[in-house]
């Protein structure tokens, strides 16, 4: 009840003041024009006018700027109520259902006389700003049901194992058997602890590019060559056609990402004795990397999520991996300034395509 007094008091005191501000206005403007008038007749005509005459019309001009006062106050306060008053209530209200949690409220648009009020562009980015946090939430929301579940995964295949480990007589076998499921698991989960933080990081822009002038070719041959026990082991063929001195300026860490993680999802997706390609070209300004594959293909529904994060096309190869690689890889080529983009087709194999600006004659 208290509050509701202190609202109406304000409200009283805000009418009280423009009413005074216009009775000042008026009363100095309407006091001007009447003491130019009067000089004016008086040097025009001669005439005189008694101290009677004056403080009669002096009377009825106060008396006419207290009702235009009270008139211009009473239209003025409502034109507030219908042109200001009513939109910031709404403003206000849906800005309530933000700070909530209600991140589906929208603003209708604003049915305003004066269509220069600028209430509707504070609704359209009030709008779009809605929008925003409720695709926030809703990943914020994924993430970590999805962070759950990539976490619950492992951890259950360390405690079954670690309990088969502890049973009597287990023969020698069996026992490396269950401790390397130990040891796969525990790595799968550092992997996905350290993509985490380095993603976190990435999109908070925690990590700053160190930018430095190097070789691409020499990278991408250097990278490739750390898979070459997985690659010997599945028999697959690798081709390479690398153009030389192709020179970039990157950050030569971040972009290692990139291409450990394009090498290690072509030979995972590739079957034994397949191929996978590898090629470096220059086209113009820019270093123009390919990674292919003769694997199982991405059909195009799961190729519109692959660079989200958690989304694993292949569920048959989830235990490979935990769907952050190439959210990593994307995050990264926005980071640098580059392009990435996927063409595969069901059955025959998927080409990533990635775009760097590169470095001509020591220029950009």
């Amino acid at each position: 009840m208290s509050e509701k007094m202190t609202k109406r008091s304000v409200r009283w005191l805000f009418s009280i003041r423009r009413y005074l501000t216009f009775f000042l206005l008026m009363a100095f403007v309407i006091s001007c024009c009447m003491i130019l008038f009067l000089n004016t007749v008086t040097r025009s005509t001669g005439m005189e006018f008694s101290k009677a005459h004056i403080e009669q019309a002096a009377k009825a001009t106060f008396w006419n700027v207290v009702l235009l006062s009270l008139l211009c106050t009473v239209i003025d306060g409502i034109r507030r109520k219908f042109m200001v008053d009513r939109p910031v209530k709404k403003i206000v209200k849906a800005a309530e259902q933000i700070m909530k949690g209600d991140f589906s409220v929208r603003i209708p648009p604003m049915r305003n006389l004066d269509t220069e009020s600028g209430f509707d562009v504070i609704a359209d980015y009030f709008n779009q700003m809605a929008e925003e946090l409720s695709g926030t939430e809703t990943l914020r929301t994924d993430f970590i049901a999805n962070v759950s579940h990539e976490l619950k995964t492992p951890l259950a295949v360390i405690q079954n194992y670690g309990t088969l480990l502890q049973q009597p007589g287990l023969p020698e076998a069996r026992r490396m058997e269950y401790a390397k499921s130990v040891t796969d698991a525990s790595r799968r989960l550092a992997n996905l602890i350290t993509n985490i933080l380095k993603l976190n990081k990435l999109e908070n822009q925690q990590i700053y590019p160190k930018m430095e002038t190097y070789n691409l070719g020499e990278q991408l041959c250097e990278c490739l060559l750390a898979f070459e026990e997985i690659w010997e082991e599945k028999n697959l063929e690798i081709e390479t056609a690398v153009a030389e001195e192709v020179m970039v300026k990157a950050d030569a860490e971040l972009l290692s990402l990139v291409w450990n993680n394009l090498f290690s999802n072509a030979i995972k997706f590739t079957e034994p004795h397949g191929k996978v390609s590898l090629s470096l070209q220059a086209q113009g300004d820019f270093a123009v990397v390919q990674v292919s594959d003769t694997g199982c293909g991405i059909p195009p529904q799961v190729g519109k999520h692959i660079f989200e994060k958690f989304y694993q096309g292949d569920t048959s190869h989830a235990t490979q991996g935990n769907g952050l690689g190439l959210a990593l890889v994307k995050r990264v080529m926005d980071i640098m300034g580059g392009d990435i983009s996927v063409s595969s087709q069901v059955g025959k194999g998927s080409t990533f395509t990635v775009k760097l600006r590169r470095e001509r004659d020591g220029t950009s």
